[in-house]
């Protein structure tokens, strides 16, 4: 009788479950990704605006008021559920990867449909600050690193020429796509609004990524990243955020100085790197006090002379719960109420906290929820990430208490996000990609 070989036992893939299928990511969806994040990072309300597209004003279609990259990641993961072989198997396979990011997704989808049915403001902050954020968390989940490359290069090209473009707006006066709300400009606001569109928005970004080249980014040269450093603390000053332009001395002082007594302490100093920065020391005082002199700093100054009621809205805003009721706080008070004693306290142009916002809005119960999953989400990108990730972390807790940020329609946590995972990849080692022959 002749011999039957024995080799190892192979698991067959269930039907529509195959590896190819289940742990290579096609070139369609790597493409869209990277689109998505250009159109994000790229685009802004005001570049809308003149392409007919009313995104931050009240006017038109409420469909206008979702961001287009949005659109985008919402096609991209069903084009990749359904490339993936059994779409409810590619949701229950991210949702084994990335459990808490799933959980905001269900918490925000949900709260939507509340917010829809009580007929409150807020729909369209609902899907552009937490929904999209998490799809594009879950599309990331399978590590590719051709996706991850990309959109490095994407963050840096993109960052890089909003900085110089924030500083052409700075020289020249001119403002190439200014801020628009229902078409009108702010015409005595000539503070840069470059690719981001608003001067806040290009501030909370432009301190993360700074924060973030300093403690991530491990790919490019040291040389290349001071460089970039350095041109990206320039555009804050003409973005005038003095929030981001103080929260990113204090942070990156202290982290540069943590890492400078790390280094004296291991007994081995790089000659050329000290001598450069003895070098950068020395120059550093002569170049502030030459753009001094030449008024760079001056609109930045006014900021802080001048804040346009800010400081006072800070304090007013907690003056409104004193007039609810217990019902009004847990549920939401009625929006025209709120409304007219906003305007009686002179709180037009916004309450600068998202925690007070959303319960003003929506209630105390719903602001749990809804912050409940923030947590947890931010919690498992930190996890993803090297240690490095605490410096861009503690900056965007702290920069998002600083304005109405994600208690509006905003698209910076999806910016935060792309950042964070784009230059800090994973701490732990991810397993490499088996494809079938």
């Amino acid at each position: 009788m002749a011999s039957i070989p024995v080799g190892p036992a192979r698991s067959v893939p269930a039907s529509g479950y195959g590896m190819a299928g289940r742990r290579t990511v096609d070139a369609l969806t790597r493409i869209g990704i990277t689109l998505a994040v250009l159109l994000l990072f790229s685009v802004s309300g005001g570049m809308l605006w003149l392409a007919g597209y009313n995104y931050d004003g009240l006017q038109g279609s409420p469909l206008s008021k979702i961001h287009p990259s949005t659109y985008l990641f919402v096609l991209i993961f069903v084009w990749r559920s359904c490339t993936f072989g059994n779409p409810v198997g590619y949701v229950v396979h991210v949702t084994n990867k990335r459990p808490a990011t799933m959980l905001m997704a269900v918490i925000s989808t949900v709260l939507l449909f509340v917010v829809i049915l009580r007929q409150r403001p807020g729909m369209a902050g609902m899907i552009d600050t937490f929904v999209a954020p998490a799809l594009l968390v879950l599309l990331l989940s399978e590590d590719d690193e051709k996706t991850f490359a990309w959109l490095q290069l994407v963050i840096h090209v993109v960052m890089t020429t909003n900085a110089l473009l924030a500083l052409f707006e700075f020289g020249t006066k001119h403002l190439v796509f200014p801020y628009r709300f229902d078409g009108a400009v702010f015409v005595n606001d000539l503070r840069s609004t470059a690719l981001q569109g608003h001067p806040l928005s290009n501030a909370t970004v432009t301190s993360i990524y700074v924060l973030s080249l300093l403690s991530g980014s491990r790919s490019l040269s040291t040389p290349l990243r001071l460089t970039l450093v350095g041109l990206q603390f320039c555009a804050l000053v003409a973005f005038g955020g003095r929030s981001g332009m103080v929260l990113t001395i204090l942070l990156g002082g202290v982290y540069l100085l943590i890492q400078g007594l790390a280094q004296l302490r291991t007994g081995r100093v790089n000659l050329l790197g000290a001598a450069l920065v003895i070098m950068l020391a020395a120059l550093l005082p002569l170049a502030i006090a030459l753009a001094g002199y030449y008024g760079f700093f001056d609109a930045l100054l006014e900021r802080f002379v001048s804040d346009s009621g800010s400081a006072n809205a800070r304090v007013e805003m907690f003056d409104l719960f004193s007039h609810l009721e217990l019902r009004d706080l847990i549920v939401g008070p009625d929006v025209d109420l709120l409304d007219s004693m906003r305007r009686i306290s002179g709180l037009e142009q916004g309450i600068e906290n998202p925690v007070l916002r959303l319960t003003l809005y929506q209630g105390a119960f719903f602001t749990l929820l809804i912050f409940f999953g923030f947590a947890l989400f931010m919690h498992e990108i930190a996890r993803r990430c090297h240690p490095g990730i605490w410096l861009p972390m503690l900056g965007w807790l702290i920069l998002i208490n600083t304005s109405e940020s994600i208690a509006s329609k905003t698209t910076l946590m999806t910016k935060f996000v792309v950042i964070v995972l784009a230059l800090y990849r994973p701490a732990r080692p991810v397993a490499r990609q088996r494809t079938q022959a």
